[in-house]
C-alpha cells in the first residue's frame, strides 16, 4: 500500500501538472467498478472547475477546486494517480479519466480496486471526514511529550502502534519496520515499556526514515508510481523490510520475519533484541528507567 512518502511524492508531482488546469470532462473507463465507485452525479460538480491546490493528509490526496469542492483520493493497495498526455497508452485497470484543458489527462488506475476517488463539497466536509476517520497528526514535528504519553498509554506492540493511524497518520508496514530498525527496537515490544530515551529515539527515527523516503520518491515494489508516472527508489535502501534471510546491514546477523498486527514484520534479532524480562509483548524496561510519560523537559 502506498504510504506517506509515496503519497507525498504523488502530490508533489501533481502540483505543477494540475494547479491552474481546468477539468473538461470525466469518464469512467473500467467495466469493473472500484469497491467505492465514483458517483456519476459528481461529474457536473467537477467539470469546468479549475484546480487550485493539491495537498496530502496522511495517506489521502486532496485536490482543491475553484468553487471550494474537493476531490478526495485514497490509493488503496495498488492505486496510481497520474497526469499523462492524452495520446499516451492507456493501461488496463484505468478506472477514471479527467480530461484537462491542456490536452493531458488525470488518470486513476487501480488493479486491486481498494482505492477511491470521491467528491466532497467543501473544506469543512473534508475536515469532518478526517475527524470521522480518527486521523492522527502528521508525523513531522510531533510534540515529544505528547508522543511519549501516547506510547505510554497503550499496551500494544510497537508495530501495531505505529500502524495505528490515530497515533500519527501515514505510517504503514514498510516504514514502521524501517523506523523500528533505525531506533533499535523490537517490533513485538510493548509500547508502554519504552524508556523516555527510547521513545524519543523512535520519534526521531520515524521522521528520519520518512524524510529520506520522500527524498527518494518513495518505494516501488510492484505497482506504485508517482504523479508523473516515475517509479520510486527507496526500495534500494531498505535495511530490513522484505529482506528476511539476508544479512543485517548494520551487524551481519540474518534478518528474520514474524507476523504482528496482521502484517509481516522484518527485523534484526541482534540489533533489535527481546532480552529483558517483564514485558510479554517484547523487551522489558529496567526498573530504574524513567517512564516515558515523564512530565520533565522535552
Amino acid at each position: 500500500m502506498p504510504e506517506l512518502p509515496e503519497v507525498e511524492t504523488v502530490v508533489r508531482d501533481l502540483r505543477p501538472l494540475l494547479v491552474g488546469r481546468t477539468i473538461h470532462s470525466v469518464q469512467r473507463i473500467s467495466r469493473v467498478a472500484l469497491r467505492r465507485p465514483w458517483n456519476t452525479a459528481w461529474d457536473v460538480r467537477v467539470i469546468g472547475q479549475r484546480v487550485e491546490a493539491v495537498r496530502r493528509r496522511g495517506k489521502w490526496i486532496v485536490v482543491e477546486l475553484h468553487d471550494g469542492g474537493r476531490l478526495l483520493v485514497h490509493l488503496g493497495m495498488t492505486g496510481q494517480f497520474v497526469v499523462l498526455s492524452a495520446d499516451q497508452f492507456r493501461e488496463s485497470h484505468t478506472h477514471l479519466l479527467f480530461s484537462l484543458d491542456n490536452g493531458c489527462e488525470l488518470r486513476y488506475r487501480d488493479i486491486r480496486r481498494f482505492g477511491s476517488v470521491q467528491w466532497l463539497p467543501d473544506a469543512d466536509r473534508v475536515s469532518a471526514f478526517f475527524i470521522e476517520q480518527g486521523l492522527g497528526p502528521e508525523p513531522f514535528g510531533v510534540e515529544p511529550k505528547w508522543w511519549r504519553e501516547r506510547l505510554a498509554g497503550t499496551s500494544r506492540n510497537l508495530k501495531a502502534t505505529l500502524l495505528d493511524q490515530t497515533l500519527v497518520a501515514g505510517i504503514g508496514n514498510i516504514y514502521a519496520d524501517e523506523a523500528l530498525f533505525r531506533a533499535k527496537l523490537h517490533p513485538a515490544r510493548r509500547a508502554d515499556s519504552l524508556t523516555r530515551t527510547e521513545a524519543d529515539r523512535l520519534r526521531r527515527a520515524v521522521e528520519e526514515v520518512l524524510t529520506r523516503a520522500i527524498d527518494a520518491r518513495g518505494s516501488t515494489i510492484r505497482d506504485y508510481v508517482g504523479g508523473s508516472g516515475l517509479a520510486g527508489g527507496y526500495q534500494d535502501e531498505f535495511a530490513v523490510y522484505g529482506r528476511d534471510g539476508q544479512p543485517c546491514p548494520r551487524c551481519g546477523t540474518t534478518i528474520v520475519a514474524l507476523r504482528l498486527a496482521g502484517r509481516s514484520s522484518h527485523f534484526c534479532p541482534a540489533c533489535q533484541p527481546r532480552t529483558l524480562r517483564g514485558d510479554r509483548g517484547g523487551e522489558g524496561k529496567p526498573p530504574c528507567a524513567p517512564r516515558i510519560a515523564d512530565t520533565g523537559e522535552d
